[in-house]
């Protein structure tokens, strides 16, 4: 069944077997609600790896149970940060989760050559799944924050991600607008012809399982009728269900402007590491805290 709200991701979780998940210097109130929700949901089991006495006194301070979870005691946040990498790495967890730590310092125990997350010439990118009031549908988007020019390599590795996403949220041929400023196709704009290139990789089978069209500025991929004023033809046109950003300027922007404007609510995780890894910023909601985690045990 096709998952068109992040209400609707929250209970097909909910009917899954539970996840078991370590959050890396879960020293915060908004992540100990997140994941105090997850866990009362029955999305998840949670391990925090943390300040032990700073992580039981937010505990505390919010009313909830300290013997709902395992602690891990790390005195600093990059301490906390490698043992919950290497919690998944040794297969004591199934999901990873930054916390109060700094975004620098949470991607850099998932690429430790030697002790990380990442297997050899695997590509990690950021997955963003919007719900925007008014549109019927997710969109699942990216790359909005970990590459910041990918190369044609890179966007087939994002673009198969986001069709992974979308399948894991019931969508059975997802459709994936390549934007650009234009439909029309700019040799000289990078992102326009790389857009064509992977357009036509796709026709000819070397993308598989989705539909693919590009280059599209954005409006011409998500609004039927915008599309239908320029002329612009196939499937994907006007009911894009993924976009792939030219770079992490563009993607960012979409993604800020439709949170902080558009009243968008998101999950977000990193993929490419063995597990998906939640990456939330310190200053997102519970909610999307909560959100996040779905995503994740989703797609694990």
């Amino acid at each position: 069944m096709r998952i068109n709200s992040l209400d609707e991701l929250l209970h097909a979780v909910k009917d899954r077997p539970r996840k078991r998940l370590v959050v890396a210097w879960a020293n915060d109130a908004h992540t100990l609600e997140a994941v105090n929700a997850a866990v009362e949901a029955g999305l998840v089991e949670a391990i925090l790896v943390g300040d032990e006495p700073v992580m039981n006194q937010v505990l505390q301070d919010l009313g909830l149970p300290r013997e709902r979870y395992r602690m891990v005691h790390a005195p600093t946040d990059t301490e906390a940060a490698a043992k919950a990498v290497a919690m998944v790495r040794f297969g004591e967890a199934d999901l990873l989760m930054k916390g109060l730590l700094s975004t620098e310092k949470y991607m850099k125990a998932i690429l430790n050559k030697d002790q990380g997350l990442l297997d050899p010439g695997a590509i990690l990118s950021h997955v963003t799944v919007m719900e925007h009031p008014g549109h019927p549908k997710l969109l699942v988007a990216g790359d909005v924050a970990v590459i910041p020019e990918p190369e044609l390599k890179e966007k087939v590795a994002i673009l198969g991600y986001l069709v992974a996403t979308a399948k894991a949220l019931g969508v059975e041929t997802p459709k994936v607008a390549v934007l650009s400023a234009s439909e029309q196709v700019q040799p000289k704009l990078r992102s326009s012809a790389e857009a064509a290139l992977l357009s036509k990789m796709a026709d000819r089978g070397q993308i598989k399982g989705a539909l693919v069209d590009g280059p599209m500025a954005l409006d011409g991929a998500i609004d039927p009728e915008s599309a239908r004023i320029k002329g612009m033809g196939g499937p994907v046109a006007g009911d894009a269900d993924c976009l792939l950003f030219p770079n992490l300027e563009a993607g960012n922007t979409f993604y800020k402007a439709g949170t902080k404007l558009g009243g968008a609510e998101i999950a977000a995780v990193v993929a490419g590491a063995k597990v998906p890894c939640v990456l939330s910023s310190r200053g997102d909601t519970a909610r999307t805290k909560l959100s996040s985690i779905a995503l994740a045990a989703l797609m694990a």
